[in-house]
């Protein structure tokens, strides 16, 4: 999109209809499966890869103590399970460019 704004999900399903050939039904379809797989294989495996895009990755974080901004009184932060994103290489440079 050359305005500048974020790609809806029904632009995005449009885009991808587009793109292969297919109807938008088909792409929402598909849109709505590899998000169920990539939260049911990051759950089970502990990541999910998509490849030249990025992956999921399930992490343990150790508990800490950590500081109230408001009263600047220690706290104890408990120990939790967190899932992040890890951005390709390939993403990387396809969006911001290699580094030379």
């Amino acid at each position: 999109m050359a305005n500048g704004k974020k790609l809806s999900k029904t632009q995005l399903a449009t885009e991808l209809a587009e793109a292969t050939g297919t109807n938008k039904k088909t792409a929402v379809a598909f849109m709505e499966a590899l998000s169920s797989i990539a939260y049911r294989e990051a759950k089970r495996a502990g990541e999910f890869t998509i490849p030249g895009v990025g992956k999921l990755v399930k992490k343990q974080t150790k508990a800490r103590l950590g500081r109230n901004p408001a009263t600047g009184a220690e706290i104890s932060i408990p120990a939790k399970t967190v899932i992040r994103f890890r951005v390709a290489k390939a993403a990387k440079d396809a969006v911001i460019g290699a580094k030379k």
